[in-house]
């Protein structure tokens, strides 16, 4: 599915928080924390940026990423959200070839990128592993016991993003 990507407006809070909970592997105080960076992204606050796939007015997904404080051109994807009914569709490709390119605008060396060991993320770890992450950290019972942070980064420096964009 090929989708319009651009920003996501106050009128996308809603729905933003839908899609978040929707996928039914974020507590609630994670899709508090989505909607948060939202409102503070929307208020001007440039640590946080969103670029959304729209089919017309509908938002069916979006990312989030923002520079990593006391780091060298290194940036944090915070999140990638897409519809439970349009996974598997290629708009989180579209998304994250999105992020990479406009990370290449700003000179972006390095991006991270931290998801959860269990088993129902193996889908989204297997999703950056397709698209040249690698799998650089573990942190065992970092969520909680028995779910680990797995840290995935890629090397943006010039040549990797144009190779990565869809």
């Amino acid at each position: 599915m090929n989708c319009s990507l651009r920003p996501v407006g106050h009128a996308h809070r809603g729905r933003l928080e839908q899609l978040t909970r929707d996928t039914g592997r974020f507590r609630e105080e994670e899709v508090g924390t989505a909607v948060e960076l939202l409102d503070e992204n929307l208020a001007g606050d440039e640590d946080y940026r969103f670029v959304g796939a729209f089919d017309g007015d509908q938002l069916l997904g979006y990312a989030c990423w923002g520079p990593t404080p006391g780091t060298e051109s290194t940036w944090d994807l915070y999140w990638i959200v897409v519809d439970r009914a349009h996974q598997g569709s290629g708009i989180g490709t579209q998304l994250l070839g999105a992020v990479e390119q406009r990370l290449a605008m700003h000179d972006a060396r390095l991006v991270v990128v931290e998801t959860s060991s269990r088993d129902d993320y193996q889908p989204t770890r297997k999703f950056y592993e397709a698209r040249g992450y690698t799998s650089a950290a573990r942190v065992p019972g970092y969520y909680a016991p028995g779910d680990d942070l797995v840290i995935y980064t890629k090397d943006l420096t010039p040549g990797d993003v144009a190779r990565a964009a869809p």
